[in-house]
């Protein structure tokens, strides 16, 4: 027999809020408008730290917009195709946005490369007066994801994109002031280097855990020897197998197991109790729980089941 979690349980850890698609739709509106002025005073400017961040926040942009597709996406009802309904497309859109991300900056550090050698005259004043405005744009949209940043993981990406643009940003505005004072064009690459390795770091490890998510590894938090100690120290259960732990969103955690009770089924409220706990102590937002007697001599565990 199988126990499920409470569909009820689930939808309190549920995808994003709802406030988030207005905080998506003003994120990309403020970072869409900052790229075109960033763009438009780069060529002028002839910096290539501004086009450099320029190029990242159009990534951003994209980015956004994925993560923002992929959260409406994920709140689409089941179908009988879509079990799961579409809820792995905010997995999918991460990982896109990681690999875009990590492509973006190979481009922006051969052209920072390409400078040192023929390096070019930077304004540096207009540098400084729009890396200014991304300061404060950037600070401000990162804001926006705050607080959602620890229990989505595109709301992570968004959150640390923004927070590091403002970063990124304030670098910029220092090469700017180096470059007016000393007249060190070398500044320029320099910066957009330093702005290279920030996002590396940054995206790295987005990529990392949305690769892992995608591949249905255990989620980043979750330690699978305590869930399966909690199994088997659970009263009346003999033997733990085929422990199942995956993520089917950046926002939800599914489990299944095969729990052996040699006395028999052990109820429903014990079925409740158990899914409850695994949410309360887990996050685990779905449960399917197979009980087992043990007498068939026919289970077919993890172990022995793999080498077939």
């Amino acid at each position: 027999m199988t126990a499920t979690a409470n569909p009820n349980m689930s939808d309190r850890h549920n995808h994003e809020p709802a406030n988030y698609s207005r905080a998506f739709a003003i994120a990309i509106a403020l970072n869409s408008g900052f790229v075109i002025c960033e763009a438009v005073f780069g060529i002028l400017s002839h910096s290539l730290a501004l086009l450099a961040d320029a190029g990242h926040n159009l990534s951003d942009v994209l980015g956004l917009l994925l993560a923002w597709g992929a959260s409406m996406l994920a709140r689409r009802p089941t179908t009988p195709r879509y079990t799961y309904g579409l809820r792995r497309s905010s997995i999918l859109a991460a990982l896109f946005n990681a690999i875009f991300l990590l492509l973006a900056v190979g481009a922006i550090a051969w052209e920072a490369i390409q400078r040192f050698v023929e390096p070019s005259p930077v304004l540096g004043g207009m540098v400084i007066g729009v890396a200014s405005v991304g300061i404060v744009i950037n600070t401000a949209t990162a804001l926006l994801f705050m607080s959602g940043r620890k229990g989505d993981l595109n709301i992570r990406a968004a959150f640390w994109h923004m927070a590091s643009d403002a970063l990124v940003s304030l670098g910029v505005v220092l090469a700017g002031i180096a470059i007016i004072l000393t007249d060190w064009l070398w500044f320029d690459p320099v910066v957009s280097l330093i702005i290279v390795a920030v996002i590396v770091v940054g995206t790295w490890e987005l990529f990392k855990d949305s690769l892992n998510l995608a591949l249905d590894a255990v989620p980043e938090g979750i330690e699978p020897l305590a869930v399966q100690t909690y199994l088997s120290e659970l009263l009346g259960v003999a033997q733990v197998h085929d422990l199942h732990i995956w993520g089917m969103s950046t926002t939800e955690i599914a489990l299944t197991a095969h729990l052996v009770i040699p006395e028999g089924h052990p109820g429903d409220a014990f079925l409740a109790k158990v899914t409850h706990d695994l949410h309360d102590r887990f996050g685990i937002e779905h449960a399917t729980l197979q009980v087992e007697t043990g007498s068939s001599g026919n289970l077919c565990s993890q172990i022995s089941c793999s080498n077939r």
